[in-house]
C-alpha cells in the first residue's frame, strides 16, 4: 500500500455507517443574545458524536458555516468558544462545533484523566515520547468525527454545504490541521494556537497540512506559548503551502487576546460572505 493509500484509509470512516443525525433546539436560556442554538449528534466509527450550530436569529437560511474547534481540557461549550462564536454568528455566520473525543459530553471518568495525562507529558517532552495507543485512536477518531461533522451539517436546511471554513484552538486547532488536509470542503482556516510534532507521525499535521494549499491559511500564536513550543509552532507553519499568513500574539496559551479572535473571524469572512 503506498503511503498516500495508507493515509487516506486512516481517516477512512465505514461508507455504510449511517450517520442517524439527530437535531434538538436548546435556544432557550442560552447565555449569547442574538443567537439560536442547536443541539446535533451523529454517528462515527461507531461512536456517538455531540455537537451544537450556533444560528443568526434572522431566519435566512442556508448560512455559511465555520467549523470552530476546541482545546486540550475544553468542549463546545467552553466560554472563550461562545467568545469567538458569538460576534462571527452576529456577522451573519453560523457556527458549528462538536465535543473532540473523550472531552464534553464525551467525556469518560478513566479515559479522560488518562488521555490529559499522555496529553500533557507529550507537550511538556515537545512530542518526543513514544504515542501511545490511546493517543492514536484519539488522534484518528477526531480527524473522522470532524469529516463526519460536515457531513452532518450539509444535511441541516440551516447550512450552506458549499460554504464551510475551519477554525480552531490549541488541540483543536492541531487535529483540525490533518483534518483539513483532508477534507476539500473548507475554504480557509485559521488555526489558533497549533503546533507540529505531536504524536505519532501518521497524525502529525506537519505531514499533512500541505494538502489543504492553495485554500488560504492563517496561523495565529502566542509568543510567550508555555505549552506549545515555539519550534512546534513554526515547523507547522513552515509546512504549509501558500498562501499562508501567521501573527504572533503577546502572552501566554491561555491569554490569547481578542484581537486574535477578530483576527481569525477577518480572515475567514471574505471567503464565507462574499
Amino acid at each position: 500500500m503506498s503511503a498516500s493509500n495508507a493515509t487516506r484509509s486512516l481517516f477512512e470512516s465505514d461508507p455504510g455507517e449511517p450517520l442517524s443525525l439527530e437535531v434538538s433546539d436548546a435556544t432557550r436560556n442560552f447565555g449569547l443574545p442574538a443567537v439560536r442554538r442547536l443541539l446535533f449528534e451523529f454517528n462515527s466509527r461507531g461512536d456517538r458524536v455531540s455537537g451544537r450550530l450556533l444560528l443568526p436569529e434572522t431566519a435566512s437560511d442556508p448560512y455559511p458555516t465555520v467549523l470552530l474547534e476546541h482545546g486540550h481540557g475544553g468542549s463546545k461549550e467552553a466560554p472563550y468558544m461562545d467568545a469567538a462564536a458569538g460576534p462571527w454568528v452576529r456577522a451573519g455566520a453560523a457556527v458549528a462545533s462538536i465535543d473532540l473525543p473523550l472531552h464534553g459530553q464525551r467525556s469518560n471518568p478513566k479515559l479522560t484523566g488518562l488521555l490529559q495525562r499522555e496529553l500533557q507529558v507529550l507537550t511538556e517532552t515537545g512530542g518526543n515520547t513514544a504515542p501511545s495507543p490511546l493517543i492514536e485512536e484519539f488522534g484518528r477518531q477526531a480527524v473522522v468525527d470532524l469529516i463526519r461533522a460536515l457531513d452532518a451539517l450539509s444535511e441541516l436546511p440551516e447550512v450552506d454545504s458549499d460554504l464551510f471554513a475551519f477554525a480552531g484552538f490549541s488541540l483543536g486547532a492541531i487535529v483540525g490541521a490533518t483534518f483539513c488536509g483532508h477534507d476539500p470542503r473548507p475554504r480557509a482556516a485559521a488555526l489558533a494556537l497549533a503546533g507540529g510534532g505531536f504524536g505519532p507521525a501518521s497524525l502529525d499535521p506537519v505531514q499533512h497540512i500541505a494538502r489543504f494549499a492553495p485554500r488560504p491559511l492563517l496561523f495565529l500564536s502566542a509568543e510567550g506559548d508555555e505549552v506549545i513550543p515555539r519550534g512546534a509552532s513554526e515547523a507547522l507553519i513552515a509546512a504549509a503551502g501558500e498562501p499562508k499568513h501567521s501573527c504572533w500574539f503577546p502572552g501566554g496559551h491561555a491569554d490569547l487576546a481578542g484581537s486574535a479572535l477578530k483576527a481569525m473571524w477577518r480572515f475567514l469572512e471574505p471567503h464565507l460572505l462574499a
